[in-house]
């Protein structure tokens, strides 16, 4: 891969700067989200790895934090099911009173989606149902149990404002994503929560690698300007700025995290 590796995050210096927080990461056991419940745990955080299936993935994270001398548990939820949604929430309470920090990071991804004459219902409602409703209900649920100065980020794509055949689901399933952000923003003002976006280009995990060659990889790093594949590192250092407090007067935006292209 051309360029500069990236150093793994465990070779970074941070500080606590989220101590005495607690942080819900959805979709935490594998890719994007491992490595922002990883980032956020080591800078304070006591992080709820959710998890819909990954349950092995999300167990072994936890263990990684704790060996870290972070706190962390898990928690296994569907968000796009409502009813796992309410649960979850219910165990939740009883075993914190606040989350400080949500990060809506599960999603459905790209690969296979149809062009709009191909495109079922079905397959238009798990997009949606995932991608905007999931979210949509437990940034809901979150916000109930958030303290003044919370914070609520979520994980978009470059592929919401894309032209490419094929991806008009997915693509506005994300678009959704970022009108909520901006409206949120507005709303949850009042109460100092800010609400952000991260907006990533494409990002070097395990579901991109399973659909393309290393030879492909290497030729789509070569189109980004800064040389290589977006990392999940990179994403989730965003994540961690956005959630802490130097990011206190940055509400409402959209942050395109994609090296450049």
């Amino acid at each position: 891969m051309p360029g500069r590796a990236v150093s793994p995050a465990s070779t970074r210096k941070v500080d606590m700067t989220l101590s005495d927080r607690t942080a819900l990461v959805t979709g935490a056991g594998r890719g994007i989200g491992r490595a922002i419940a990883r980032r956020l745990a080591r800078d304070g955080a006591a992080v709820i790895v959710n998890y819909a299936t990954s349950a092995e993935q999300a167990a072994s994270l936890v263990k990684e934090i704790e060996a870290d001398g972070g706190d962390a548990w898990t928690e296994q939820a569907d968000v796009a099911n409502l009813a796992q949604v309410d649960d979850l929430f219910t165990r939740i309470r009883a075993r914190t009173d606040r989350v400080d920090v949500l990060v809506n990071n599960a999603g459905r991804g790209a690969g296979g989606m149809p062009t709009l004459a191909a495109t079922t219902p079905a397959i238009y409602d798990s997009t949606f149902g995932l991608n905007a409703r999931g979210l949509f209900f437990v940034t809901q649920r979150a916000v109930e149990l958030m303290p003044d100065g919370g914070r609520v980020i979520s994980i978009s794509s470059g592929s919401s404002s894309t032209r490419q055949p094929g991806l008009s689901a997915y693509a506005g399933s994300k678009a959704a994503i970022e009108a909520f952000t901006r409206v949120w923003a507005t709303e949850l003002a009042p109460r100092k929560v800010t609400v952000n976006a991260v907006v990533p280009g494409i990002v070097d995990t395990d579901l991109i690698r399973n659909g393309m060659t290393p030879q492909l990889a290497e030729h789509y790093g070569s189109l980004v300007p800064l040389g290589r594949l977006g990392q999940p590192e990179d994403i989730a250092d965003v994540v961690a700025f956005l959630a802490g407090d130097d990011a206190r007067w940055i509400t409402g935006q959209c942050v395109t995290a994609s090296g450049g292209a």
